[in-house]
């Protein structure tokens, strides 16, 4: 299939073939959802932690004997049922990893890119660099495609300073490598802007 290139100022230019497998096959919003949840499961540090009785510091004496005084029977001030005591059941630390096969990631990116290019959500410009690190060069390069009011995210071949710093005061602008796109990236925007290389490098990655 054909996907249209445009240039800068929002003109055609040429067009790039890309496989059929990859942008053009019917999404399956289950294995999407599941690369999501994995994605968004593994940034999970992990590191929460509570006090259990082993950790608390003191509470080594019998605060009191045994018998005679009337009140309960203790044996530590560290008891989780007393003020400064311990917690019972706390969190601990632990691995949030959640793996999914490499082929069920790659089946997500496939249908988000496939479902992108189908509701006129893939823009393709034949080169994304800037003259300068300039944020109103930038927004106007936006303008002139029509999409400066919408949640961007901008896959590159290469990761440029000019385009990375006059983009970076942006908002609803997220930029990275294609080739290191996430499932995560792909569906958290409305427009995908990429360069006719950063389309090509995805291509060849994913085609099936």
């Amino acid at each position: 299939m054909e996907l249209q290139v445009l240039n800068l100022d929002g003109s055609s230019s040429s067009k790039i073939t890309v496989a059929d497998s990859v942008f053009g096959i019917t999404p399956n919003e289950t294995v999407v959802h599941q690369a999501v949840q994995s994605e968004m499961t593994n940034s999970r540090q992990g590191t929460h932690a509570t006090k259990n009785r082993a950790l608390k510091t003191g509470g080594g004496r019998k605060p009191w004997r045994q018998k005679g005084r009337g009140v309960a029977r203790a044996g530590s001030t560290r008891s989780p049922l007393w003020r400064g005591g311990a917690t019972v059941f706390g969190p601990e630390p632990h691995s949030y990893s959640y793996k999914l096969p490499k082929k069920v990631r790659r089946l997500a990116r496939r249908s988000l890119l496939s479902f992108k290019a189908q509701n006129n959500e893939l823009v393709i410009v034949e080169s994304l660099q800037v003259s300068g690190p300039k944020t109103k060069e930038f927004i106007r390069i936006l303008a002139d495609l029509s999409i400066k009011d919408k949640k961007i995210t901008i896959l590159t071949s290469v990761l440029e300073d000019n385009l990375y710093l006059a983009s970076r005061n942006l908002s609803n602008v997220f930029v990275c490598s294609a080739k290191a796109a996430s499932t995560l990236d792909l569906i958290d925007c409305d427009i995908i802007l990429a360069d006719k290389a950063g389309i090509a490098i995805l291509n060849d990655q994913l085609v099936a």
